[in-house]
């Protein structure tokens, strides 16, 4: 069974998603835009109702500007009606994105960064830790997001910044010892790199670690649903992995109870054979 635990729309993430949240093919929702998140939540239910044969998981994604922000963030993950978090780092201290083009990544690197990118990683993963503490997702989106724009994606921390490669595996330890999963998100190849998030680097020593797979696409409307999954699978099984892991949610024997859920994987040869031919690529 196909699946993506992270994608959004642009009927509630407006301003970088685009089309309505309906989309019969995916089997997992998410997306979060605050004023919307009511709105959000009714009709992510109302599909679940609507196509009963699908398995839908609703969650949402979140970012962390500051410190401040986990306590808005806990009352939201407090709704029974949200069965998962995906815990995210968009932006650099002083609510800069650090993913939105390469303009605004140099301003990042200036306030966040101290005018290095060297300094703006080590704030960025230093940041990551700071969410996976106080908010705990059983997902991590993107691990290493802070790639996308720098001005070498494929640079070699572990040899060039060893004290940021120090707080990428002090991160990756904590998601493992936390229980929770990096998802293999294609954006990243939509986006133009290489690789999907996390790089092969990173990935290889999160495996030793123990570390588990999830699978994304990271779409922000329905034309990017299931976009470089072929190469994302590939990219996979070159690192020697051979499943990937959702959830499998049992609702909840009281009304306004959160739903039960289940740890289950999926081998990536039943989900490539899940995929619709000409959709994958």
């Amino acid at each position: 069974m196909a699946f993506t635990m992270h994608s959004h729309s642009g009927q509630f993430c407006p301003g970088h998603g685009k089309d309505m949240l309906e989309l019969p093919e995916c089997s997992s929702l998410t997306g979060l835009d605050s004023p919307l998140h009511a709105a959000y939540l009714a009709e992510a239910q109302r599909l679940r109702a609507v196509y009963p044969s699908l398995h839908i998981l609703i969650g949402i994604e979140g970012e962390w500007y500051r410190p401040e922000y986990a306590e808005h963030m806990r009352a939201l993950l407090a709704d029974p009606a949200i069965d998962y978090f995906i815990g995210s780092v968009h932006h650099a201290r002083g609510g800069i994105p650090i993913d939105y083009d390469v303009a605004t990544y140099a301003t990042a690197v200036q306030a966040a960064g101290h005018g290095s990118e060297r300094g703006l990683y080590a704030t960025y993963y230093d940041d990551q830790l700071e969410m996976l503490q106080a908010l705990r997702p059983r997902i991590v989106g993107h691990f290493d997001l802070i790639r996308l724009l720098s001005s070498n994606p494929a640079r070699d921390v572990r040899a060039e910044w060893p004290e940021v490669w120090e707080r990428m595996l002090r991160n990756l330890r904590f998601v493992v010892e936390l229980g929770a999963w990096l998802e293999c998100n294609t954006s990243a190849l939509r986006k133009g790199l290489s690789e999907p998030y996390p790089t092969r680097q990173v990935a290889e020593e999160y495996l030793k670690m123990g570390g588990r797979f999830t699978f994304s696409d990271d779409s922000h409307g329905t034309a990017q649903v299931t976009t470089n999954y072929a190469r994302g699978l590939d990219y996979l099984e070159s690192l020697g992995v051979t499943e990937v892991w959702t959830f499998k949610r049992t609702p909840p024997t009281v009304a306004g109870e959160k739903g039960t859920l289940e740890d289950v994987s999926v081998t990536l040869a039943e989900f490539r054979a899940s995929l619709t031919p000409g959709t994958q690529e």
